[in-house]
């Protein structure tokens, strides 16, 4: 009896951490085979909302170089939505500290980074919502970059 106790309390702690873990709407990303990046050619990616009672979190996704000039990225976000105006904001996201090196998880020289561009979460429109985004770094093709993309995820309640 108490085994059966163990597993069940088991069974239940693990559903409860996986109830507590964001889960992913959907990733859109565009890949660079030049591993450059070029800021006149923004990318565009929509996403489908059809849920409007859940809160969103938007994450900028990029894959690069070990080789990458920089520790930081700046990036503009667009977001437009079904008759709304366009909402524009830029970011000025660490890719990297001086104690830690970069701070993505890295394979080689290539590392990955998901960074949330909303402090909390949002609502979305019902519909289509529209996000674009393009670097605005003085580099331009911005080099060492493998691809760069949108994550959208619901948040845990």
């Amino acid at each position: 009896m108490g085994k059966l106790i163990r597993i069940v309390g088991s069974i239940c702690f693990l559903i409860s951490l996986a109830a507590c873990q964001t889960m992913p709407l959907s990733e859109q990303n565009t890949i660079h085979p030049d591993h450059q990046w070029n800021s006149t050619k923004p990318e565009k990616y929509l996403f489908n909302i059809t849920d409007t009672n859940s809160l969103y979190k938007v994450v900028f996704v990029i894959r690069h170089h070990n080789a990458y000039h920089y520790k930081n990225i700046w990036v503009e976000l667009t977001h437009t939505s079904a008759g709304e105006k366009p909402k524009t904001e830029n970011f000025n996201l660490n890719l990297a500290d001086d104690q830690k090196g970069w701070l993505g998880t890295g394979m080689d020289d290539i590392y990955d980074q998901r960074i949330p561009l909303t402090i909390k979460p949002i609502k979305l429109k019902l519909g289509i919502n529209a996000f674009t985004i393009k670097h605005t770094m003085r580099e331009d093709p911005l080099q060492n970059i493998l691809s760069t993309g949108i994550r959208i995820e619901k948040a845990a309640l």
